[in-house]
């Protein structure tokens, strides 16, 4: 023990930080750039980005290329991916589940392929850069991490980061920041995502790692509970909150009960679900409530098979910059959901992605099931001026769209998403749930629409069941067969607020 002690404060003396430097973003110079010189880099990183690695090291879209008879040399122009086929969940969940395949969506680089697809330059470099270059290339190809989708309709599906991917997430993480206007080195973020192999909390995460940032993880509901989550806010008292609409609305709710001190919050970041302008207005009573006024509150969009997010820049509640997009990491397309032709500028349909440099695992051409309504924008942002393309804020899931048996004529399209959008953005609605299910519990009976909701204090249900019933019938031409009111403690329990990753809003209980 001696010895040991004695040897300690010579090792601290003798330590020194070692300091790596990072290389400056190129963000804020891409951000401003033309149209005409944006299209150029994306159409220069799509073809580098196809030739040298999506086509030579991934498996399977080196057999779908095959497959269609495209040259990766064919794809010198954005226009170019249409005559590939879609990337879709149900190919990744088939790949995943048979042994031979699981690997089929990570770049695996080979001798034979470097040696056959990389550009002599880059070839000598390997060759005469000693194990410094084999190190390099092991950095950027071999996994070391892992997130996965969050599996609500199917099976998760694993995705591989390789070192590599993880310098993008926190370049990416910078750039989510910048957008979002937190250029203040003191800024205090409080992250409130779950705590999971999931994007949302890493991406948060790794903006800390690359800005320097104070973060400070929480883990969400399911981890500390509304009251651990409320007490860290008090005790950090945070300029940003970061975390999933229905729990941030949550611990405002209850933050404004207790008259909790959160007068330093400037910024709300919420993720994984539509913000609508209704719900920004009763957070940001709430955090009037708590002394915090003024707040600017924005929405993100972000998906595992990108493996990064999207933000808005501040603008006010009842406006949308859009997401802004990084068009020298990925690709958009916006496509018809039916016949999967490719859409115009300003065009509501699916949005599809490739990206343009990530390695691991990595989709091409991958159907989102997201519908942007008016589709990407490529005007230059009013709000913060910024050029890059900006996907519309309103966001549907195609899954979202259900069919519902509601009389014995014929079944009714319905937009579950759209239903939570107007639920959510009434005043008096604390909380609420969609229960589709049959009648009597009987397959062969007509479909039953339930809605469940809790009312805040002093809301007249008569009044209020009336008024709901006919905002959901202007916005979707029909109307719940029953409305049932619950405390807001059991409406808690009925959507998993602490319990679940994500709360159960829609539940569809009829046979499959």
């Amino acid at each position: 023990m001696t010895s040991c002690s004695r040897a300690l404060p010579i090792a601290h003396r003798t330590w020194q930080p070692v300091r790596v430097p990072q290389q400056a973003s190129p963000w804020p110079r891409i951000s401003h750039l033309p149209r005409a010189e944006l299209e150029a880099l994306q159409r220069a990183e799509l073809r580098r980005y196809v030739t040298q690695e999506l086509y030579p090291f991934s498996a399977h879209y080196r057999k779908m290329f095959d497959a269609a008879g495209v040259k990766p040399t064919d794809i010198r122009e954005v226009a170019d991916l249409a005559r590939l086929p879609f990337t879709t969940k149900k190919d990744l969940l088939e790949a995943q589940i048979d042994p031979e395949r699981k690997r089929d969506f990570v770049l695996i680089p080979s001798p034979t392929a470097i040696k056959r697809h990389w550009p002599l330059r880059r070839k000598l470099g390997l060759l005469f850069g000693g194990q410094a270059a084999k190190d390099g290339v092991a950095f950027d190809y071999t996994p070391n991490f892992l997130t996965f989708t969050t599996g609500r309709s199917s099976e998760p599906v694993g995705f591989a980061y390789t070192p590599h991917d993880l310098e993008r997430m926190g370049e990416i993480g910078g750039r989510m920041l910048d957008v979002h206007a937190i250029h203040d080195r003191q800024a205090r973020i409080l992250n409130m995502f779950p705590f999971a192999p999931h994007l949302a909390f890493w991406q948060v995460t790794f903006a800390g790692f690359r800005t320097g940032r104070l973060i400070l993880p929480t883990g969400g509901g399911k981890l500390m509970g509304t009251a651990g989550n409320l007490k860290m806010a008090e005790r950090m008292k945070p300029t940003v909150m970061l975390g999933v609409p229905g729990f941030v609305y949550h611990l405002l709710r209850e933050a404004a009960e207790r008259r909790a001190d959160l007068s330093a919050v400037k910024l709300v970041i919420l993720g994984a679900e539509k913000v609508t302008p209704g719900l920004k207005l009763k957070m940001a009573e709430a955090l009037a409530t708590c002394g915090a006024r003024d707040v600017v509150i924005s929405g993100t969009y972000g998906f595992t098979e990108a493996r990064m997010a999207f933000g808005e820049c501040p603008a006010a509640y009842e406006e949308s910059p859009g997401y802004h997009t990084y068009p020298d990491l990925g690709v958009f397309e916006v496509i018809d959901p039916v016949s999967g032709k490719v859409l115009g500028e300003g065009e509501t349909g699916e949005l599809v992605f490739t990206p343009l440099g990530g390695h691991g695992t990595v989709v091409c051409r991958y159907r989102t099931g997201d519908l942007a309504v008016g589709g990407i924008s490529y005007e230059p942002c009013k709000w913060c001026g910024r050029s890059v393309p900006r996907i519309s804020n309103e966001l549907r899931r195609a899954s979202d769209q259900k069919d519902l048996d509601l009389t014995k004529i014929k079944g009714t399209l319905v937009d579950l998403s759209h239903i939570g959008t107007v639920v959510s953005g009434i005043a008096e609605v604390e909380e609420w749930q969609v229960v589709l299910k049959k009648i009597h519990d009987d397959p062969h009976e007509l479909d039953e629409f339930v809605l469940r909701l809790s009312l805040e204090a002093g809301a007249d249900p008569v009044a209020s069941e009336k008024k709901i019933r006919q905002m959901i019938v202007d916005a979707t031409e029909v109307s719940p067969n029953r409305i049932e009111f619950h405390s807001t403690k059991e409406m808690l329990e009925l959507i998993g607020m602490e319990t679940e990753m994500k709360e159960k809003r829609f539940l569809d209980l009829r046979p499959k």
